[in-house]
């Protein structure tokens, strides 16, 4: 006899149908009725154009970042695998999708399912403080960063980054899950809490790190600006040198935004999957995990698709007849 999981429910109090799902139906009809999928609902279609959405746009940078040869710096290779890691995340939302409302869901789906999602949202987290990590280098060792020796050690950071996430997220298909023991299980079923908190607890620690390093942003920037008003023999608040430097105020602006968005989408997950255990509401999951999982559709209209260079690539590849110059820069903050 089959139980009504958590995405049930929720569809149940989200969709205010008051109709009775499928997978509780089989304990009153004849044992041989054959399991059916949920019906679709405006839950469904946001989620499945979503997941679409994610992997498209993520597609789009990984694709022009692996097809140009000239994008070879430490901070595209870092894009890279924050879009390769939003994809992922998009398949997952998408797999969801199909195991929810087209499928029969089995306990290998739900592993699978929540052993991707894990991979590529820890993949990329990691992954976005891997690029303040790089633009704080970039500012403060101006003049050495960016060479072939950095290009090495930024693969080996990626590739570390990657073998984490992937233990990480093999967590649940190990034994980590809650299958068969339905106290331990966590605000988001099959994972147990003591999985779920560890994983928070190091998105907490991560964010706090990431906060830190656009703190030296902001420093080395200021830093830096001095010294050049006290060279030109510019005052801070002189009109010459404001007309020339007034995009650091943009700057800031770019940088709260950043932050602002990246706190905000990580922030509530991470706090109610440390507080929650299973007899929280599966709406209050559903309300913190979707902002996380909704990250990989920001990210690369706040990382990639900004930069100048991509724009260029992807400007070139839809008008080959235009001429573009490649003169990399570092991400703008």
């Amino acid at each position: 006899m089959m139980t009504q999981n958590d995405s049930d429910i929720w569809f149940e109090e989200s969709s205010g149908s008051g109709m009775t799902s499928p997978l509780s139906q089989l304990d009153q009809s004849d044992p041989t009725t054959i399991p059916e999928a949920s019906p679709l609902s405006l839950w469904g279609v946001a989620l499945c154009v979503s997941g679409t959405l994610i992997v498209s746009e993520n597609t789009i940078v990984v694709v022009a970042i692996l097809a140009t040869p000239s994008l070879r710096a430490p901070v595209f290779l870092l894009l890279a695998s924050l879009a390769l890691a939003d994809l992922l995340a998009g398949v997952a939302v998408i797999l969801h999708f199909l195991f929810l409302f087209c499928v029969e869901p089995t306990d290998w789906s739900d592993l699978m399912t929540s052993g991707l999602l894990a991979t590529s949202l820890t993949a990329s987290l990691l992954s976005l403080m891997g690029v303040a990590l790089d633009r704080y280098l970039s500012l403060s060792h101006a003049l050495t960063y960016g060479s072939r020796h950095s290009r090495r050690c930024a693969a080996g950071l990626l590739a570390l980054v990657w073998l984490g996430s992937c233990l990480i997220g093999s967590g649940p298909m190990l034994g980590w899950h809650c299958l068969n023991d339905i106290t331990s299980c966590s605000v988001a079923r099959p994972l147990t809490r003591t999985y779920l908190s560890l994983l928070c607890g190091g998105f907490l620690l991560v964010v706090m790190v990431t906060l830190q390093l656009y703190t030296g942003i902001c420093r080395v920037a200021r830093r830096h600006a001095h010294a050049i008003a006290t060279q030109r023999h510019f005052l801070p608040d002189d009109q010459s040198y404001n007309s020339k430097h007034g995009g650091r105020g943009k700057g800031l602006s770019r940088l709260l935004l950043v932050l602002g968005v990246f706190v905000s989408c990580w922030t509530p997950f991470a706090l109610y999957g440390l507080l929650g255990d299973a007899s929280s509401s599966p709406l209050y999951t559903y309300a913190t995990l979707v902002p996380a999982a909704g990250n990989s559709l920001l990210n690369p209209l706040l990382y990639s698709l900004r930069n100048r260079d991509i724009r260029k690539v992807l400007l070139h590849a839809c008008c080959p007849h235009r001429h573009t110059h490649n003169t990399h820069r570092p991400v703008d903050v």
